[in-house]
């Protein structure tokens, strides 16, 4: 089971190079960096998993400011947005923005994506929020033509360009995989119709086997090799090494590679020693 690591940067929990040089030492394959660009300072949306947005979500530094420090400082951790909302960006500047990270970095980087569950933050950004779901599909079908092609052009509802170039391409000639970071009802039929892979958070190993059977079901309907798609949980397991390990395994059997561990709240001080912790349980 190969291990990663979530966690934002604020700029006051520690240095995303530091952080990532220390990780890649101790093992660990991959951090992920989610985000949250702008957030109204009094939203009526509750946060998902009940009560009041939690104070982390309004000062998230940048994710790709953040995973480029990150590769400056290591030689084969991955890169990962854990995950970006893509909906609020522009299609083309974040398009730039991965091929240059992914090429920089030699072809580390994984497109962890959703469609964002704040309506008052996705409308800031100009985001056509009940059809989100919609929209990224449609920005991630651009972003691929930018990626593969020479010259590119796109024609769609959202995202319209005559040919373009846009260069330096991804190491990898498709561009990086895309890892849908979602829960929703129509989910798995995203991710077997145009995904890379499915990257669920807070589930069991229970509820992961019935939906990869299902998933399984989707891949099969459309011709595609459920296979190779690519199967993180994100998440916390609480007990010692021996129990964290157990559980890992159970994540395995039900067909998860990937256990990316969900960091709590730490400190440039204490940021060494929280890793080191963690990686004598989970690595």
């Amino acid at each position: 089971m190969k291990i990663g690591l979530l966690t934002p940067f604020s700029g006051r929990n520690g240095n995303p190079a530091e952080f990532a040089r220390i990780a890649e030492s101790l093992g660990y394959e991959s951090i992920w960096v989610p985000e949250h660009p702008a957030v109204p300072a009094n939203p009526a949306s509750k946060f998902p998993a009940g009560g009041d947005i939690p104070p982390i979500y309004f000062s998230m530094g940048d994710q790709m400011i953040a995973l480029a420090m990150a590769a400056g400082a290591t030689t084969k951790l991955k890169l990962a947005t854990g995950i970006c909302l893509v909906p609020e960006h522009n299609a083309i500047a974040i398009a730039k923005q991965i091929a240059s990270l992914d090429a920089f970095s030699g072809g580390r980087f994984i497109f962890g994506i959703g469609a964002g569950w704040l309506r008052e933050e996705s409308e800031l950004f100009g985001v056509d929020f009940p059809r989100r779901w919609t929209q990224t599909a449609e920005m991630v079908a651009a972003m691929r033509e930018l990626w593969s092609r020479e010259e590119a052009s796109f024609e769609g509802k959202y995202i319209r360009f005559s040919k373009i170039k846009c260069a330096p391409k991804p190491l990898r000639k498709d561009g990086p995989p895309v890892v849908i970071g979602s829960l929703d009802k129509n989910a798995l039929k995203r991710v077997a119709k145009w995904a890379d892979g499915w990257c669920p958070i807070r589930i069991s190993a229970d509820f992961l086997a019935g939906k990869l059977a299902e998933l399984k079901r989707e891949c099969a309907e459309l011709g595609r090799d459920f296979s190779r798609l690519d199967i993180t949980v994100m998440g916390y397991i609480r007990g010692d090494r021996s129990a964290v390990q157990d559980e890992l395994a159970k994540f395995a059997q039900a067909g998860a590679t990937r256990f990316v561990i969900g960091l709590g709240e730490f400190t440039p001080e204490t940021m060494g020693h929280t890793l080191e912790r963690f990686a004598a349980t989970f690595v």
